[in-house]
């Protein structure tokens, strides 16, 4: 019977526990997270863990142990709770698979803003938090370019697309 389990691996060690247990002939499910992220100034998109410290692993129950998984490189423990391992519903597994890109398989945690260049827009946060302006672009890495009136001056600047909302939005 095949079954997910939860595992958790050493601090920043994601990626060597999934290299080490797919050597091993497990099927491992490591999902990562799309990410942008300031850096001297500017914004990068970099990948990092979607669960920092967790892999997902399935196991076949009667041909593959567990107890080899505790002594890879890279992982820490798998995840009991009291005496019974973690076990994760294929269910979980799909959601996260179909929720990620299928072309590269990464995860992004804001969605779209889905509006059209020229819709008015609301900062609701940030150092332009309450204002009003024109929707430009999205720059497709967390960011959207909106046009605002700062003191007198037409600027474009750059927001978290969580912080956009259209304007007659609450």
């Amino acid at each position: 019977m095949l079954r997910w389990y939860l595992v958790r691996t050493k601090p920043n060690a994601e990626t060597t526990a999934q290299l080490n247990l797919d050597r091993q002939g497990y099927e491992v499910y490591f999902p990562r997270l799309l990410q942008s992220m300031p850096c001297r100034g500017r914004w990068r998109e970099r990948v990092v863990p979607l669960f920092p410290g967790y892999l997902f692993l399935r196991l076949d129950e009667g041909r593959q142990p567990l107890a080899p998984v505790q002594s890879t490189l890279g992982v820490a423990r798998a995840v009991r709770f009291g005496s019974c391992y973690a076990i994760v519903p294929d269910a979980v597994i799909h959601e996260l698979r179909a929720r990620a890109n299928p072309e590269t398989g990464m995860h992004r945690l804001n969605l779209p803003l889905h509006l059209a260049p020229g819709a008015r827009v609301r900062i609701l946060a940030g150092p332009f938090e309450g204002l009003e302006g024109i929707f430009q672009r999205d720059t497709g890495s967390d960011r959207a370019i909106v046009l605002l009136n700062v003191l007198g001056q037409a600027a474009s600047v750059g927001v978290a697309v969580d912080n956009v909302v259209p304007r007659h939005a609450a």
